[in-house]
């Protein structure tokens, strides 16, 4: 897919922390690419999918914050070669990784590669990415990954992950979509941790937005509030000194999906079939 010139590494401030933030277009994403762009010598790429959006939120963020160093690539998350093709032109560091893109259709929907949407872009499209760049994320150490998880989390069925046999329901499914990352923050930090990154979750707040329409929730928070929590994991010295935790409102909450070894393992090894190429239904 096309993408946004990057700049030249002639204009790279070499001091510069260099975030990544998926769904950046989304009410929350945004105001996570923004808040962060208005920290100092700061660098943030936003990963869309729409381009008429990428260009309006990257200008409306660079009016906003006065920050130049604000760019977007195009990437369907759902889609693995898409996220290749993104990390393949990638070029010089990445310290921050936020995965925050998120869908929740109401009907039961397949990419191209037949895999069930939600599972596809909220579980698969976070360990697809931070899989594919960790590489670029360890010569970048100390660096970060901040996954946008909730709360409002929980009956996975790790027989069942793409609704083939259940009904299909989208509360339901992205309940265990943020079940899953929760799951998998803790699986990465353990294998990443030797090399200086961090990996943690975050319930970002109840933010009025179109996934939570969908979902039957109205939101009671703006989405600067909710961007809040996954800024500080991303900023505060605490997202890099912890790993493999999950916080609510900048706080460490208790996760008891990430205790439960077995089912973590299990889950990681069914996101890396699915990377192997080998489907589960």
């Amino acid at each position: 897919m096309m993408a946004f010139p990057s700049p030249s590494s002639n204009n790279r401030n070499a001091e510069a922390k260099v975030f990544l933030v998926t769904g950046a277009t989304g009410a929350m994403g945004q105001a996570i690419a923004r808040q962060l762009a208005a920290t100092p010598d700061s660098e943030v790429v936003l990963v869309c999918r729409h381009q008429d959006k990428a260009k309006q939120a990257v200008k409306e963020i660079v009016d906003s914050t006065g920050n130049s160093r604000v760019r977007y690539e195009l990437a369907d998350l759902s889609r693995q070669d898409d996220i290749r093709g993104l990390v393949a032109r990638w070029t010089g560091p990445l310290h921050v990784l936020i995965n925050n893109a998120a869908c929740t259709p109401r009907t039961r929907q397949e990419t191209p590669e037949g895999i069930e949407m939600q599972f596809a872009t909220n579980v698969l499209g976070y360990f697809w990415l931070t899989e594919a760049f960790t590489p670029v994320l360890k010569t970048s150490a100390p660096a970060r990954v901040v996954n946008v998880a909730s709360y409002w989390a929980g009956g996975l069925d790790l027989n069942d992950l793409e609704f083939v046999r259940r009904r299909y329901d989208n509360d339901t499914a992205y309940r265990q979509s943020k079940q899953a990352d929760r799951m998998l923050s803790a699986a990465f930090a353990e294998t990443l941790a030797p090399y200086r990154i961090s990996v943690n979750a975050c319930h970002p707040g109840d933010v009025h937005s179109t996934l939570s329409h969908n979902l039957g929730f109205g939101g009671h928070e703006t989405p600067d509030q909710g961007a809040a929590t996954p800024v500080w994991l991303a900023t505060h010295p605490v997202g890099q000194q912890s790993t493999g935790r999950y916080f609510e409102h900048r706080c460490e909450s208790n996760c008891a999906f990430s205790r439960d070894r077995q089912a973590v393992r299990t889950l990681y090894e069914l996101c890396a079939n699915y990377s192997n190429g080998k489907l589960r239904r």
